[in-house]
């Protein structure tokens, strides 16, 4: 990889450290107005149309990627990830959440090894200790305290965020991918179980105002949208362990 693609890349993943960042608690705010599984599907919703209008622009043909890989990506990257997140939000505060979800680098680093063969280095495995320490110390299971199924269910979606990345690299090493495709299609893959459990659980009457679309905007066309769209592309150029 050149001097000039590289910088380009960690440029992209510094902009989605930040997007995704604020993303955390746009959403938190969101559940002033909709439930849980309300704010998940539509801002995937509104994710899955940002793409598609790409698609157009792009005159990309609308090909499938393989199916299988596509699928487990959908139920681990946008089913599990999305729901075990935002539920999560509804039980512990955004900053422990967010802390919690991004134990995925930790994860990811295991994974790597035993499913794609990636190296781990020394300072690597280094950091692998010190976030194990730091995830005891944050959950801090000596103490009684509440949020604690809101850490388990973010916890849950770092675990599934990784089993993706993993998913995603491994197919990207085997065969040449159309990112935006595969993230529409992962997008759409994973929407459909969120739509069915929406379906068999009453949901609240949503408060449409301004802010609330503003939230669901910014979460869904740049954060979840392009976001995951950057995120493939960088686990197509980048080790599993270093996009991590």
């Amino acid at each position: 990889m050149s001097n000039r693609h590289s910088a380009l890349d960690m440029a992209l993943l510094f902009g989605l450290w930040l997007v995704w960042g604020y993303s955390w608690i746009a959403s938190k705010l969101g559940l002033s107005y909709a439930s849980a599984l309300q704010m998940a599907e539509y801002r995937l919703s509104l994710a899955l149309l940002t793409l598609g209008g790409l698609l157009l622009w792009r005159r990309s043909a609308w090909q499938l990627p393989p199916l299988w890989p596509t699928l487990c990506l959908g139920l681990t990257q946008t089913t599990g990830f999305t729901l075990f997140s935002t539920l999560a939000l509804l039980e512990a505060g955004t900053g422990k959440v967010t802390i919690l979800c991004y134990t995925m680098p930790f994860w990811t680093l295991l994974l790597a090894r035993l499913f794609l063969g990636e190296t781990v280095r020394r300072v690597q495995w280094l950091a692998v200790a010190i976030a194990l320490c730091g995830l005891v110390l944050v959950l801090a299971p000596w103490q009684q305290q509440p949020g604690g199924m809101g850490s388990l269910l973010a916890i849950a979606a770092g675990i599934c965020w990784s089993v993706a990345a993993i998913v995603a690299r491994r197919l990207h090493l085997q065969q040449e991918t159309d990112t935006l495709a595969l993230t529409f299609w992962q997008l759409l893959f994973g929407l459909v179980p969120l739509y069915l459990i929406s379906w068999g659980w009453p949901q609240p009457p949503m408060h449409w105002q301004w802010p609330f679309i503003g939230i669901l905007l910014f979460n869904g066309c740049l954060a979840a949208g392009l976001g995951w769209l950057i995120w493939l592309h960088l686990l197509s150029r980048l080790t599993a362990g270093t996009a991590g």
